[in-house]
């Protein structure tokens, strides 16, 4: 079992550290869906003891990350559709009301920032194997538009609900394109210059809800990604 180790943060304990490393791992598929993890393993690859992964791992498992099967062992948890379902309704009504609030003011430096990202973004454009940056780009984005009115605690919900949600989008990016949520968040930072809300409700439905469309190919019985899936049957489960 290979994770990519990133040094300590200033400050970070060694239960921080782990939780930060382990989770960015079951998170960018490193550590992928169905996959049996060690603590041992985890410990030595994370030069600390095998205490603070414990309590990691059972952290995670709150966070339906981490599975335990009773004799038989730990495993990341599969992808589950009822999970993303439920994240992306709550996605869709919450960033529609915020972006609506932003059209009707928005902070200068945010929107600074927010254009910056775009352009970070764009430049990923052409480039293979680009999708995890641009995930970590997509995320910041997002998270600039709630905090630029006040609801940062909003969007951690959203993040904390969103574990499968991001992990299947990320799938989904690495098998298709973000050349077109790329363009898609050009046009939002272009609505809330604008203080155009009456389309507000198109774009965030473009972006939220048209992509999961895309995700039912990958949840077919003859996808080369089933097994990342707690797959139930082939009906269309994303839309």
């Amino acid at each position: 079992m290979m994770i990519t180790v990133s040094p300590k943060l200033p400050g970070e304990n060694n239960k921080d550290y782990a939780y930060r490393v382990i989770k960015d791992s079951i998170m960018s598929l490193e550590l992928e869906p169905g996959q049996a993890i060690s603590e041992i393993e985890l410990a030595e690859a994370l030069r600390i003891s095998r205490t603070p992964i414990r309590e990691v791992l059972g952290k995670l498992r709150e966070e339906h990350l981490v599975e335990v099967i009773p004799q038989v062992g730990t495993y990341i948890s599969k992808i589950k559709p009822q999970l993303i379902k439920e994240a992306s309704f709550m996605r869709y009504i919450l960033e529609k009301e915020v972006l609506k609030q932003a059209c009707e003011s928005f902070p200068k430096t945010d929107m600074y920032d927010l254009k910056k990202n775009v352009a970070l973004q764009e430049e990923l454009i052409g480039q293979k194997g680009k999708e995890r940056e641009f995930h970590i780009l997509d995320k910041e984005f997002h998270h600039i538009i709630f905090k630029g009115k006040e609801k940062e605690h909003i969007w951690e919900a959203i993040i904390r609900i969103s574990t499968h949600y991001n992990r299947m989008r990320l799938l989904s990016e690495i098998r298709h394109s973000f050349v077109e949520p790329i363009k898609q968040h050009s046009k939002i930072v272009e609505i809330i210059e604008q203080k155009d809300s009456d389309q507000v409700e198109d774009i965030v439905r473009l972006h939220i809800v048209e992509p999961t469309k895309l995700w039912n190919d990958l949840y077919k019985a003859d996808s080369p990604y089933i097994n990342y899936f707690e797959y139930l049957d082939e009906k269309p489960v994303f839309l």
